[in-house]
């Protein structure tokens, strides 16, 4: 059974990528977590003056976040009365990131999907705040979903990679039943100036067909200064439906996540966006 996370804010960007998510996995039985988390609510709120009120204020938020929930789940069954799929609601007092993380290490989750952004939706930034210390800092595979992105099956995939870093078979595994879901064919994009690889990216590139061995596979290599420029010439030139990186230590995707904002390199995200976590699970 697929187990996804999906962290909401009750904002309208949060519910498309419920809607999104559970049409993504419609053939396949699931068990997804709705999350909601809500420390921030109550240490941040206007009322909170003084110690006396903290619990008072803490239920109140938690009564909220519950009746939310439910309405989200009555929707959920509304759009997508799914037999294959089954339900939790979780309010949850702590951070996001704290409570998401537990969460995909007690129930061993397969994926994380949330909108790039939530209920501020400042269209300037490509990543909402949240989104982006979720792909910053959580231990499993997470798919943003871009604002008004509406469900279609992903048939072209970009996966740009140096084959310098190791991938894990598990999230490979996840990536080849998407692919074998939606007869997807996955583009492997090199950035270089050299067309040898060397014996430790040969050995990764073999990795990654050994671990899809019924999937389409096209590698290409390019010639460019900047590695960012060749992913968006690549999306539109192809008309790349779906993306997928690689967040490990060193990394191009971490260097991206770390700027100050990832917009300044330019990296314009407008299809769902699935970031492998090459991070240890504790």
């Amino acid at each position: 059974m697929r187990k996804i996370v999906i962290p909401t804010d009750f904002s309208e960007n949060a519910m498309n990528a419920i809607r999104y998510a559970v049409e993504l996995f419609k053939y396949e039985r699931s068990h997804f977590f709705i999350l909601h988390a809500y420390a921030d609510e109550v240490y941040d709120h206007n009322a909170l003056v003084s110690r006396d009120i903290f619990d008072e204020l803490k239920e109140i938020v938690r009564q909220n976040s519950d009746k939310q929930l439910a309405k989200i789940l009555k929707e959920i069954r509304k759009i997508s009365p799914n037999p294959r799929h089954d339900y939790d609601t979780l309010s949850s007092f702590g951070t996001l990131i704290d409570e998401t993380n537990d969460l995909v290490d007690k129930e061993n989750i397969d994926i994380l999907i949330m909108g790039t952004r939530g209920k501020t939706d400042d269209r300037n930034l490509t990543f909402g705040s949240n989104t982006l210390q979720v792909l910053k800092y959580v231990k499993c595979p997470v798919l943003a979903i871009p604002k008004g992105c509406s469900y279609d099956q992903p048939k072209k995939i970009l996966f740009p990679t140096d084959y310098l870093l190791p991938f894990m078979r598990r999230e490979l595994k996840l990536l080849s039943t998407l692919i074998k879901s939606f007869r997807s064919k996955i583009h492997f994009l090199h950035v270089s100036n050299f067309d040898k690889l060397s014996i430790r990216q040969e050995d990764n590139k073999a990795f990654i067909m050994s671990s899809l061995p019924e999937s389409e596979l096209e590698f290409h290599r390019v010639e460019a200064e900047n590695l960012t420029t060749a992913i968006n010439e690549f999306i539109k030139k192809h008309d790349i439906d779906f993306l997928v990186m690689v967040n490990s230590r060193h990394s191009y995707l971490e260097n991206v996540l770390y700027q100050s904002t990832i917009d300044k390199i330019g990296l314009s995200i407008k299809i769902p966006f699935l970031t492998m976590q090459n991070l240890q699970r504790y």
